[in-house]
């Protein structure tokens, strides 16, 4: 996948967030006027709430992780873990942000790119240490059990590998080694009997 093709491939991504923030917002704004009429609470109308917070928390994220990326705009740490609090509500996936620093939202998209690279491996919950350490970010993986794909997972490694391959539910596999390449980095992956690390 060439420059231009990634910059095709972002532009899609957020012209599809763009087109389902305002139905999402819409069922949303709906939802604030049921409970002002006085309709009491049911589990019918609680399991849409929930549904609509859990669509938006998806569309923030998706923004940033398949977007244009963007070397201007800096994104805060309170920005970024509420998103990634947003996320996981309700599972079994913990994130845990330790940078402190303001960081531009290219950089931000790598992060949330591995991710959901780093779910993939997850799939019965654990936690996720995020680090930004000398230009690079360390994502520390941990839990009892992993499934871990080895073909999927080298993919990451020698960038642009497997494209044909490649099914949706991977797509961030392909698109976070095209996306370092960008900016001159290599991802590498640790692994061990106890935890695997994702440095990008």
């Amino acid at each position: 996948m060439g420059e231009h093709n990634l910059q095709f491939a972002a532009l899609v991504g957020s012209r599809i967030c763009h087109d389902l923030i305002s139905p999402i917002g819409a069922i949303n704004n709906g939802m604030e006027l049921l409970s002002m009429s006085g309709l009491p609470p049911s589990p019918e109308m609680a399991l849409i709430a929930q549904s609509v917070d859990a669509a938006n928390a998806r569309i923030r994220f998706f923004r940033i992780a398949y977007g244009a990326p963007n070397d201007a705009q800096l994104l805060g740490q309170s920005e970024i873990t509420s998103i990634l609090r947003d996320i996981t509500e309700d599972s079994r996936l913990s994130l845990h942000w330790k940078s402190t620093e303001n960081h531009t939202r290219s950089e931000v998209q790598l992060v949330f790119l591995a991710i959901q690279c780093a779910e993939q491996a997850l799939p019965y919950g654990g936690e996720i240490a995020i680090h930004f350490e000398n230009a690079r970010w360390r994502l520390e993986l941990n839990a009892e059990r992993f499934t871990l794909d080895p073909v999927l997972w080298s993919t990451l490694e020698i960038s642009g590998t497997a494209e044909t391959d490649i099914i949706p539910a991977h797509v961030q596999f392909l698109l976070l080694p095209l996306y370092a390449a960008e900016k001159s980095r290599k991802v590498q992956v640790i692994q061990s009997e106890t935890k695997i690390t994702l440095i990008v």
